[in-house]
């Protein structure tokens, strides 16, 4: 296997850890955690706990997305020619994936968690309506992260590149 082939691969192997520790948490965190959270520990509780968590994360995200990002240059530098569709909506889902994390991460959190800290309770005046609009914006978010990212891993497999041929016939006449 060349070298070109193996750093390749090894791109390819980062940004997919980077994507299912991601996505993985992801879904772990909303669909699972703040469901049950919300619905079992009373406000502003529940609230300052997710909000935490939530944040906390936003720093995991943002780092597996710089990881991505970086795995999808290092693929895009490799590449011998012009990179394929499939190529090119890899790296567009990525970036698309990473601009989600980094707004909900530099604006929706912080912004929710400065407005339930003010208390502000959803719905409830001027402050509530905000908070409603950051929290509903960071939902959608999250969702178009995990779709966007699952779709980068299918497109890591469906693009990543056979064996040089010239090295896949060595090993097959050398055996």
């Amino acid at each position: 296997m060349s070298v070109t082939m193996k750093l390749e691969r090894a791109a390819t192997a980062v940004g997919l850890a980077a994507l299912a520790i991601w996505v993985g948490g992801m879904v772990a965190l909303g669909a699972c955690a703040a469901p049950i959270v919300f619905g079992k520990v009373p406000p502003p509780l529940a609230g300052d706990t997710m909000g935490t968590i939530f944040r906390r994360f936003d720093v995991v995200a943002m780092t597996c997305a710089v990881v991505v990002l970086a795995g999808e240059a290092v693929r895009a530098l490799l590449l011998s020619g012009r990179p394929s569709l499939l190529d090119r909506i890899r790296g567009l889902g990525a970036i698309a994936a990473a601009a989600c994390a980094i707004y909900i991460g530099v604006v929706a959190s912080p912004g929710i968690m400065a407005l339930h800290e003010a208390g502000a309770v959803r719905g409830q005046g001027e402050a509530g309506m905000r908070l409603d609009y950051l929290h509903d914006m960071a939902e959608l978010l999250g969702k178009a992260e995990v779709v966007l990212g699952l779709l980068v891993i299918v497109l890591h497999v469906l693009t990543l590149r056979a064996q040089d041929t010239a090295v896949s016939t060595r090993t097959v006449t050398e055996g």
